[in-house]
């Protein structure tokens, strides 16, 4: 069985928009359509996007080591 791999966000502080939400916001008048992800300080917002962005700098890292292990007899190394 294939192991799950995590995806980790980086959209933490964007709206999520899709067609009809862009198709809908033009006819929205009063200016708030767009719901965005808040958070409840300035610092939450930050150890999230820090925490998701080192994530996902881990699994770039195990992602490219999985690959060389898999690549390396081609390069002539041991």
């Amino acid at each position: 069985m294939k192991k799950r791999i995590p995806s980790y966000k980086t959209d933490y502080l964007l709206p999520k928009n899709n067609f009809w939400v862009g198709m809908g916001s033009i006819l929205n008048l009063a200016g708030n359509y767009f719901e965005y992800n808040y958070s409840k300080s300035d610092n939450e917002a930050d150890l999230k996007a820090l925490t998701s962005d080192w994530n996902n700098v881990g699994e770039d890292i195990k992602k490219s080591k999985i690959n060389f292990e898999k690549k390396k007899h081609k390069l002539c190394l041991k």
